[in-house]
């Protein structure tokens, strides 16, 4: 019986980049697997916003490669990379606040005539925009534009979702809500996820396992799930 070996959903190989001079990561490696969650850990500064910006194309590669689902998309557009299924739910909230909560959501698709069909299995997740569609996206709470971050980013169906501090400043319950969302996509859809997250208890219930990055570099990696991660990964923050 034949064995079907898929790539990496997401493959990184000696990659460094940064902000014009100044150089952040530093010949990075890292492989994600297919309907894998990782948790990418770090102190403030260390270059994990860095990293998902990277992936994204918003910066330019000095050195290494960057394969997506077995596809190079080392020097693709960021235009191109979101195409092929990877959604970015950037820590800046780039929501637009004059548009309304439909508009906002229908820019996470490939055409409009979609929205129906995708917002019917993103509302029960968050039921709260539900009756709020002509609402402006601006009006929402800091909580509710988190929601509507993820809610965009779901209604793409993507292959790889990009996760940007997505409990920072939120409400516990809040956070649950978007914990209980990640989960049901990636068990319906198989969906990879990439988590930035200085909130380590949910970064872990969330991923298969953790990376720790300083100063540009993977220093260590673990199971999210194990007895003693969350103090194996306080160990590394503390330092």
């Amino acid at each position: 019986m034949s064995v079907t070996t898929f790539p990496p959903a997401l493959a990184l190989h000696g990659v460094t980049s940064g902000y014009r001079g100044s150089v952040v990561l530093r010949d990075l490696t890292l492989r994600i697997h297919r309907g894998e969650a990782v948790a990418l850990l770090g102190k403030n500064g260390m270059g994990k916003s860095t990293l998902l910006k990277t992936v994204m194309g918003f910066l330019n590669k000095q050195a290494g490669t960057i394969h997506l689902n077995g596809e190079n998309i080392t020097r693709q557009s960021t235009h191109h990379i979101a195409r092929q299924g990877v959604a970015y739910a950037a820590q800046e909230q780039p929501l637009f606040a004059d548009l309304s909560i439909r508009d906002n959501l229908r820019l996470g698709l490939p055409r409009a005539s979609l929205f129906e069909e995708r917002f019917a299995t993103v509302e029960p997740l968050f039921p709260v925009f539900g009756s709020r569609l002509a609402q402006h996206a601006g009006t929402l709470s800091g909580g509710e534009q988190k929601m509507l971050l993820l809610a965009r980013a779901l209604m793409a169906r993507p292959s790889v979702i990009l996760l940007d501090e997505i409990t920072e400043g939120l409400q516990p319950s809040v956070i649950d809500r978007l914990a209980q969302a990640l989960l049901r996509e990636r068990d319906q859809h198989g969906t990879t996820l990439l988590v930035v997250e200085q909130n380590v208890p949910f970064a872990l219930q969330l991923t298969d396992r953790y990376l720790i990055l300083k100063q540009g570099e993977l220093i260590d990696e673990g199971e999210s799930r194990v007895d003693g991660a969350i103090d194996a990964v306080y160990r590394h923050l503390r330092v």
